[in-house]
């Protein structure tokens, strides 16, 4: 877990707001916490979230979670899937192009 942003933006923030710095500081906090919680990412750049996975995942496990989202997912089962299957093959090339380097 990353704290390093929490820590920052508790002090940027008590430091930035003199007329009241506890309520910079938990401005801060929160700054930092989002940022430590990659809340300001896009979805694009983590493929495994895609597949419902963590980076530490074997290539067991995201082969299996590929698999059950395709069959899911897949359009000629469903007419609304296919933006969906498409993000699907998309993280798994992405994973298996990571994997390979």
């Amino acid at each position: 877990m990353r704290w390093y942003g929490k820590l920052l933006g508790f002090i940027a923030g008590a430091l930035l707001f003199r007329p009241n710095p506890l309520f910079g500081a938990v401005v801060g906090l929160l700054l930092g916490h989002a940022f430590d919680s990659d809340w300001f990412r896009l979805n694009k750049e983590n493929p495994y979230r895609e597949l419902g996975l963590t980076s530490e995942a074997t290539d067991a496990e995201v082969e299996r979670a590929y698999r059950k989202l395709i069959s899911q997912y897949h359009p000629e089962l469903q007419q609304q899937a296919e933006q969906k299957s498409r993000r699907i093959n998309a993280a798994y090339d992405r994973i298996k192009t990571l994997r390979k380097r």
